[in-house]
């Protein structure tokens, strides 16, 4: 059976999953950026979400709390026969301590696991070294909103390295992490979203294979597999949309949520990580009323 061609036109932007021949050992580039990162002094490591939009915060947004304390986060270059592990973090964690917490576990859970994998490796298997390569970005910055992304990856062994994909959206005025289920509290809402992101993957998936011209029969049982991944994928679970970034427009608020969901959520390897944008008119219906002032208004 022929591969679905990697041209989605519901793939992100950041999105960069390892490629199989780069996932043996790191590429030149990010080796000259870990060589650098050794002669400079280290970085503070705190990973605050990009603000998406300056509206003013309403009465029923919830009470903030207590500040965290301040947290140093420094930039991680370690090279080893074994492992290597590149881990860096954007300016604006600095400024929120409750962020840079998030960011933290994160990565503290990657390397953890990656540690593991190199104290249970077989002797005599393959040679390559294991790596960790985890560059957080920042997204959007503003008073109301933070958002950062890590599109990373982590390699084990194996044909390829696996995708580390993450989304943080921060509130500086609650002083809290924006989730899913806070942002769309009841289930009914999700029915909606749910309906709404398959009809985009669907329609992107039916793209992909006319563009392949498959035979006959080998279209439909393509079509079959892939189109259960999306059902699969997408239930109306706040859970299967814990990935998410706002769009923010000219004005300062969100003008669309962009679902952002890692290879073999929605699809196979070969299709990477696919995005979907909910437009705000259609969503705000079912934001929770303290977060409707982040959102344009239709």
């Amino acid at each position: 059976m022929r591969r679905i061609p990697r041209t989605r036109t519901a793939s992100h932007p950041h999105s960069n999953p390892l490629p199989a021949a780069a996932a043996r050992r790191i590429p030149a580039a990010v080796l000259a950026v870990l060589v650098l990162a050794c002669t400079l002094p280290a970085c503070r490591k705190e990973q605050p979400q990009a603000p998406g939009a300056p509206a003013p915060a309403t009465s029923g947004a919830p009470a903030a709390p207590a500040a965290a304390p301040a947290m140093e986060l420094k930039d991680v270059t370690e090279h080893t026969p074994d492992y290597i592990i590149g881990i860096s973090y954007p300016a604006v964690a600095t400024r929120y301590p409750g962020l840079a917490a998030e960011l933290r576990r994160y990565s503290d859970a990657a390397r953890a696991e990656l540690m593991q994998a190199v104290q249970g490796r077989e002797k005599g298997g393959s040679e390559a070294a294991y790596e960790l390569v985890l560059p957080f970005s920042e997204l959007h910055v503003s008073p109301q909103l933070v958002v950062v992304a890590v599109d990373g990856s982590s390699y084990t062994g194996g044909a390829h390295g696996a995708p580390l994909i993450g989304r943080w959206v921060w509130l500086p005025a609650q002083n809290r992490l924006l989730t899913a289920q806070d942002l769309v509290p009841d289930a009914k809402g999700w029915e909606a979203i749910a309906g709404l992101v398959r009809e985009q993957l669907h329609t992107a998936l039916s793209q992909r294979v006319d563009a392949d011209e498959l035979p006959a029969g080998e279209r439909v049982e393509v079509l079959k597999s892939a189109s259960k991944m999306i059902e699969d994928g997408t239930q109306p679970d706040p859970a299967h949309y814990s990935q998410f970034e706002p769009v923010v427009g000219s004005d300062g608020h969100i003008r669309a949520m962009r679902f952002v969901f890692p290879p073999y959520q929605v699809g196979p390897y070969s299709d990477g990580t696919q995005t979907v944008e909910v437009p705000a008119a259609a969503l705000l219906p079912y934001v929770a009323p303290q977060y409707r002032g982040l959102f344009q208004s239709t």
